[in-house]
């Protein structure tokens, strides 16, 4: 259903609204492309290596193994990769249904697809790695939450980024957070049971499933 909404609003992208909100998003392309300077290519690429694909896995795969390892259950593992899997699924599935040509600018990251805009890969990526982090993060250790705040910004960046970059439309990327919060919300609560403790501690949560040992 999810993937179906998403190729939905591809085809509506890219046929019926094409000539109203494709013409504002060209215009805002444009914009981003007259500010560009050589320090604000650089923080561009800094936004678009933290949603890179190869290096996104990488970490998912450390961050589910590691955490299943050392907290001697499945559950981190299987959250990696029916979390990144679905989405990767659905990416895969709307870059071939929906085709959308990227925005009309001089494209700074080289040698991407160029209909496959919609929707944001890197934006993705970069959602499912930080939500993937916090979520170990809060429910296996006891490290401090608004410590950890500020990651949530990392891919409000890559967002930004792939814009400034010229790689993607301002519907791209709100598309593809989107996706990725509905869907990480609902492998979340497949995998992770919460639970409110009155011992003082505040939350904390519960895993479903047994341990390895």
């Amino acid at each position: 259903m999810l993937c179906a909404a998403v190729v939905g609003v591809g085809r509506l992208l890219t046929g019926p609204l094409a000539g109203s909100v494709g013409v504002r998003e060209n215009d805002l392309a444009r914009w981003f492309a007259d500010q560009r300077t050589p320090t604000l290519d650089t923080v561009a690429e800094v936004g678009t290596f933290l949603g890179d694909t190869l290096a996104g896995i990488v970490a998912l795969l450390l961050l589910g193994v590691g955490f299943s390892l050392w907290r001697r259950t499945w559950v981190p593992f299987a959250f990696v990769a029916v979390g990144y899997g679905g989405l990767l699924g659905v990416y895969l599935v709307a870059t071939q249904l929906d085709p959308r040509d990227r925005p009309p600018v001089e494209i700074l990251d080289k040698g991407l697809v160029p209909d496959h805009s919609f929707p944001s890969g890197h934006t993705m990526t970069s959602t499912a790695v930080v939500w993937t982090l916090l979520l170990l993060l809060w429910t296996f250790t006891r490290v401090s939450r608004p410590a950890t705040l500020l990651l949530a910004l990392v891919p409000v960046l890559t967002m930004a980024a792939r814009m400034y970059q010229g790689a993607h439309h301002l519907t791209d990327v709100l598309t593809a957070l989107l996706l990725a919060l509905v869907w990480l919300s609902a492998v979340t609560l497949l995998l992770f049971r919460p639970r409110v403790q009155a011992s003082g501690t505040g939350f904390r949560a519960r895993v479903r499933g047994g341990s390895m040992a």
